[in-house]
């Protein structure tokens, strides 16, 4: 692969390995072995941008690259996350500054090194004056602990805010041809201020993979199996577009997964595709196009497809919406 995208001033590949499908999210755990066996793979595969969080198996998936990925830290740039918690049902985000250094320590302990390159807010702390967070973050910079900072879920001014106190060098959000919010402001603004837009679920959390054809067969603790666009009448309809995305991707040579992948990839330089997987032949598809990208008049027949409004339902239940501040289509 030829084409590189820079992240905390390093070039990458741009699809990066998302860490958090191998537990809990997606249906049960995958045991530990053959979780490790997934990361590994990857690495093997040429992903060298790994993509975890403090939240992923209530901390697994920092053990799990720790132990298994620690011997091979100078071939991948490593990024984590900190700021939601969930334990007894509960779930809450705290993004203190005492919290901030805390956890971070944590991670470094977990992760089994002394610098993680990326290190993000994983949603906005309403409580805590953005610049509050940041400021303690670019602390975090200057001790050599973290490479660079980053912000998930959030809205272009509180970036603009962020970005006046600490550059901040990344913006993850979720971005596929099946939720585009991030073109209301974040793609301009991450494009304006030189932020790399790091694109989760790009394949719009599997649906645009083709072969899901009922939600009901998910399992059980599966995500998605809760949220309205996978559900009922929201999903028929949806259906319908995802055979025509198909269809596309057939007349194109390629899988709906790279299809969609190589749509987020053509909307910006600085775009990078982050797709999360626990399957070793999903692992190779997403990576084996990363150098390819629809032509500009497949891209627009992508867009009329997925015409902000044209998707049912929204992409998180009420409970999990209200932690998002990023922009909404009206």
């Amino acid at each position: 692969m030829k084409t590189k995208r820079l992240l905390c001033g390093k070039p990458i590949t741009p699809v990066a390995m998302g860490c958090m499908n191998v537990f809990n999210v997606y249906g049960p755990s995958l045991p530990w072995d053959e979780a490790a066996r997934v990361f590994e793979q990857a690495l093997d595969l040429g992903y060298d941008h790994f993509d975890t969080a403090r939240l992923y198996g209530a901390g697994r998936s920092e053990e799990l690259i720790g132990e298994r990925l620690s011997h091979r830290r100078g071939e991948f740039t490593l990024a984590s996350k900190m700021g939601i918690f969930a334990a007894e049902g509960r779930r809450w985000i705290d993004c203190r500054p005492e919290t901030i250094r805390t956890e971070c320590e944590i991670s470094l302990r977990a992760l089994k090194t002394d610098h993680i390159d990326l290190y993000y807010m994983h949603r906005r702390d309403r409580s805590v004056p953005i610049e509050d967070s940041v400021g303690e973050m670019a602390e975090l910079v200057a001790e050599g602990k973290i490479g660079g900072i980053g912000l998930s879920e959030m809205s272009a001014e509180t970036l603009r805010r962020a970005h006046a106190t600490h550059p901040i060098a990344a913006m993850q959000t979720e971005y596929s041809p099946f939720s585009r919010n991030v073109e209301i402001a974040l793609l301009e603004a991450t494009r304006e201020l030189g932020v790399a837009l790091v694109a989760f679920s790009p394949i719009g959390r599997g649906a645009l993979g083709g072969a899901l054809r009922d939600p009901a067969g998910l399992p059980q603790g599966d995500l998605r199996g809760t949220l309205p666009r996978f559900q009922g009448e929201n999903w028929e309809h949806n259906l319908g577009l995802i055979e025509t995305f198909v269809g596309l991707a057939a007349g194109a040579g390629v899988t709906p997964a790279q299809l969609a992948l190589g749509w987020v990839l053509a909307r910006g330089d600085h775009v990078i595709a982050l797709p999360g997987t626990r399957s070793l032949p999903h692992l190779a598809e997403n990576i084996a196009r990363a150098d390819w990208r629809p032509d500009p008049a497949l891209v627009a027949r992508i867009d009329q497809l997925f015409a902000p409004g044209a998707v049912a339902g929204g992409r998180y239940t009420p409970a999990l919406q209200a932690t998002i501040e990023t922009e909404e289509f009206a």
